[in-house]
């Protein structure tokens, strides 16, 4: 799938679901995702899109076995039947059939699952400790909806630029990323540090990968972590479309238009001029000399070393 695949951007008026989940808790948190998708209805929205694991709450630890849901699970079905005539995006524990745990984000349409993501990056410096529960997804995927082609991360994963990069090559014309961004630090004139930071960071990738990027995140307190909210849409120029205050919930709405996307990519053909075989050629080769492979170190680093011309 190129860049230029798939299918047309349509207008989308996207609900941003700021909602404060209940650890641990699925049945209230899906009467919480109802109430939010009931609200975003009534706003005109066609796609609601929730922050990383609103079904479950961020700390779970021990509790991660006992709401991690499989296909078929009666909390999934429920949240597939909410998105008859809007789309749902939410976050959950999956587990697979080989009982391994992902943190996952699901896109549903029309009562099904269109596309599941498992978040790649499970951080394990600082405040979080997510690998000691979870696996590492090791897909990226771009795929279709009614409102043009998607791409969704899952909170790190935006703060290692090749995830939307890859994305954005498979066609992706929405990034859709659920968080759970503790908040962290304040200055005057800013505000929280950690959402001014997040803001900055969706800006440039919407405009680098030439696209919308829908940004979710969280609030309330777990094990006295605050989540900061602050969720916000950008268009691929880089300037925020809705935004939604720090620290409360609340529901905003973006309005993401297509024509905006097609001037974007008019003025910076970024996708269009991208030279997939020389970041092959020289991530193979990187990724040579890192791990020590059969190979590393034998190709000169110019064109003038591999018998090419130098001039």
């Amino acid at each position: 799938m190129g860049p230029g695949e798939g299918c047309a951007m349509r207008d989308a008026r996207v609900a941003l679901a700021q909602i404060e989940p209940k650890l641990g808790d699925l049945e209230a948190n899906l009467d919480l995702h109802a109430s939010a998708v009931r609200d975003a209805r009534r706003a005109g929205a066609g796609l609601v899109v929730f922050p990383e694991l609103s079904m479950t709450g961020y700390l779970l630890r021990d509790q991660v076995p006992e709401v991690a849901l499989r296909p078929g699970s009666r909390e999934l079905a429920r949240l597939a039947r909410l998105s008859r005539g809007i789309d749902v995006v939410a976050g959950f524990v999956e587990e697979t059939p080989r009982h391994l745990y992902h943190n996952a984000v699901a896109y549903l349409s029309e009562g099904r699952v269109v596309h599941v993501h498992r978040k790649v990056y499970v951080p394990t410096y600082g405040l979080f400790e997510e690998g000691r529960d979870f696996a590492s997804g090791d897909t990226l995927r771009s795929f279709d909806t009614r409102f043009g082609r998607a791409g969704v991360l899952v909170c790190e994963d935006c703060w290692h630029p090749s995830c939307a990069w890859i994305l954005a090559q498979q066609g992706m014309d929405v990034l859709i990323v659920a968080s759970s961004g503790p908040t962290r630090g304040a200055r005057p004139g800013v505000g929280i540090t950690s959402v001014a930071v997040w803001r900055d960071l969706l800006r440039a990738t919407a405009r680098f990968q030439t696209c919308f990027a829908v940004y979710v995140n969280r609030v309330g307190y777990e094990d006295g972590l605050n989540f900061g909210g602050g969720s916000l849409a950008v268009d691929p120029f880089g300037r925020v479309v809705a935004s939604v205050p720090a620290l409360e919930p609340a529901l905003g709405i973006a309005t993401l238009e297509a024509e905006v996307l097609r001037r974007a990519r008019l003025s910076y053909p970024l996708l269009r001029d991208e030279n997939l075989d020389l970041v092959h050629r020289e991530v193979e080769r990187i990724r040579r000399l890192r791990y020590d492979l059969p190979g590393a170190g034998k190709e000169g680093g110019t064109a003038a070393g591999r018998g090419g011309r130098d001039r």
